[in-house]
């Protein structure tokens, strides 16, 4: 049941991207061009090769292809997807000053031309002024029986006369698909440009009551979907650690989707990883891309770069517990989140941070007595309006909220999953600074 679900859903999808795709077509290509032209040409064979580069970019990965393979399709791929959702949300909003320009310059000028050509203009100007034309024939029959001058013209059937220029609704189209082509493509290079040049620094102070006073002012560099694959690199990765490394934190928590791909496709990529330094460690837990990735694979190699992970662990630091739990995703491959593991007989008297990918487990967090759960997962909706859509299936989209005695913290995270575009979400990377009531 759940197949046939999944396949509906899917069809359902592809039947609204395929009537999205032949809208956009008929108003950014038919309505621009000519039959038959280069332009038109040009504009049919990319409405169909983009779509398909974004399949390929979506698939590429879960179907084993070659990771440079999966480079090639994705830049493209995946920009035509963030590229999409806007000019479709400026081309919804243009149809009715697309409709209203339309009837405005009809009423200006019914005729339906915007414009004469130069050439008729400067000939019909000249003529005038040099000399007064005889009254024109053209288009009349002579009377039966009358006579014709030698030197007179045959009368021009009306489908001669010269072109008046470009038509009405031509000329709307260019008009208003040129703007909208123009605002979703700057939108999408901002926000590319936003993700490209690395995630910001945001600082948040959190007070916790069962926190020492020896404690007070810990900081904590939460780092969360930084999603290194095809698009986003080892140079990604490097820009996360020489910024996570400035900040100078206590404790660094990497609270899931580090990768998506393989260890032997990104083993390279997160390498710099290697680099990151606090006093009290580096620490990860799974995120549900992980799991896509291959998660026991990841855990050992972070291992290697010098992070600890925790799965379904604790570990008591001089002032507070620290514990991690496995995502949700972990479920389908009998690992998912164990609290009484994690969390189960420590000292409740002790303050408790909690590292947990999902927003969702804050219930459960709530249950344990944790102090404060630090997760990601959301990407603050990363592309405008999707904070909205976030809001559906997760308790906080960004920030801090709190949830009876426990306070959760949501990053937006420092990388981007698909389109390496950010709008309205930028990326950051988040120094919880703890604070004691005592101090």
């Amino acid at each position: 049941m759940t197949i046939v679900v999944f396949a509906l859903v899917a069809l359902a999808v592809c039947a609204l991207l395929v009537a999205v795709h032949r809208w956009l077509w008929i108003r950014l290509v038919r309505d621009t061009t000519a039959p038959g032209g280069l332009p038109r040409r040009i504009g049919t064979a990319s409405a169909i090769a983009l779509p398909l580069l974004s399949v390929a970019a979506l698939t590429a990965g879960r179907a084993g292809a070659p990771f440079w393979l999966q480079q090639t399709v994705s830049w493209p791929g995946y920009l035509w997807l963030a590229v999409l959702l806007y000019l479709t949300l400026t081309m919804l909003v243009a149809e009715p000053i697309r409709a209203l320009l339309l009837r405005r310059l009809a009423h200006r000028d019914p005729s339906g031309a915007v414009a004469a050509p130069p050439a008729a203009q400067s000939a019909s100007g000249t003529g005038t002024a040099a000399h007064t034309e005889p009254p024109s024939t053209a288009g009349t029959e002579p009377e039966p029986g009358a006579v014709l001058a030698p030197d007179a013209e045959p009368a021009q059937p009306a489908a001669a006369a010269p072109d008046r220029g470009l038509s009405r609704r031509t000329f709307v189209a260019r008009a208003v698909g040129g703007a909208a082509a123009a605002v979703a493509v700057g939108t999408v290079g901002n926000g590319a440009y936003g993700v490209l040049r690395g995630p910001s620094v945001r600082r948040v102070r959190v007070p916790l009551a069962k926190l020492p006073r020896a404690a007070h002012g810990f900081r904590i560099a939460v780092v969360s979907d930084v999603h290194l694959g095809p698009v986003l690199g080892r140079a990604h990765a490097q820009r996360i650690v020489d910024t996570v490394n400035r900040t100078q934190p206590d404790l660094i928590a990497i609270v899931g989707d580090l990768v998506d791909g393989s260890v032997p496709d990104l083993g390279s990529a997160a390498e710099p990883l290697r680099g990151l330094t606090a006093r009290h460690g580096s620490f990860f837990v799974t995120g549900n891309h992980e799991y896509f990735s291959g998660a026991e694979q990841w855990i050992e190699h972070v291992r290697e770069l010098g992070l600890t992970p925790l799965e379904n662990a604790r570990r008591a630091l001089p002032h507070f517990d620290l514990a991690g739990v496995n995502d949700v995703q972990g479920e389908r491959e009998g690992s998912g989140p164990d609290f009484r593991a994690a969390l189960g007989d420590r000292d409740r008297s002790r303050a408790a941070v909690l590292l947990a990918h999902q927003p969702v487990v804050v219930h459960d967090a709530v249950k344990h007595g944790v102090d404060l759960q630090l997760s990601g997962h959301t990407h603050g909706g990363q592309l405008w309006p999707g904070e909205y859509l976030a809001e559906l299936a997760n308790p906080t989209v960004a920030g801090l909220e709190r949830y009876g005695d426990t306070q959760l913290y949501v990053s937006r995270g420092a990388g981007a999953w698909g389109p390496p575009v950010r709008v309205g979400a930028p990326s950051d990377i988040t120094v919880v600074e703890l604070a004691s009531y005592q101090a």
